[in-house]
């Protein structure tokens, strides 16, 4: 596939070539790019999503401002080290062992029971992005509004429902792991 078509392709928004384009053949490229930016672990996936968003923000300008005086691998590659170095200080560091459920502020769930917070904290602490529990405790159990928790985490709301959908997604994981756990 030319570089014409890449972007071609990317700005017409065709689901297979942008997938294919950002989680197989950028893959390798993005995956060092973010060991070598970042000095803690953060989702691929929530990352290349939002240069994703960059790239398309107003009606997808960057990609047609690609003017093909390298490849679109190299491209993509300066782009992205210059995002991923904006985000750096602003993302949530995903390999603290520490929950982030602050279990002070348990009396806001809907039950006292000292089962449910136990509960509660032993699902936390089996989810390995920190970042996911933070979203379900601020959306789920203390009730922000997503817009004001977007705007704190220097997100786009749409992001954050995209990160909403994947942190719950890993509690149930780890909510179904947990009953199995304790069904032996």
């Amino acid at each position: 596939m030319t570089d014409q078509e890449i972007i071609k392709g990317l700005i017409a928004r065709d689901n297979k070539l942008t997938k294919t384009f950002f989680f197989v053949n950028c893959r390798p490229l993005f995956g060092k790019i973010i060991s070598l930016v970042f000095d803690y672990e953060v989702d691929y996936d929530e990352l290349v999503n939002e240069l994703y968003i960059y790239l398309m923000e107003n009606d997808a300008q960057k990609l047609r401002n690609f003017e093909y005086r390298s490849s679109v691998y190299q491209w993509i590659k300066v782009l992205a080290i210059r995002f991923f170095i904006k985000k750096r200080h602003k993302m949530i560091e995903d390999s603290s062992h520490e929950t982030l459920y602050d279990m002070q502020n348990t009396e806001r769930l809907s039950t006292e029971s000292n089962s449910a917070r136990e509960d509660i904290e032993r699902l936390f602490a089996r989810m390995n992005n920190k970042r996911y529990v933070l979203v379900i405790q601020r959306l789920v159990l203390e009730d922000w509004e997503p817009e004001q928790l977007a705007q704190e985490m220097h997100i786009t709301t749409a992001n954050l429902y995209n990160i909403k959908r994947r942190a719950m997604a890993q509690l149930t994981h780890a909510a179904l792991s947990d009953i199995k756990a304790y069904g032996k």
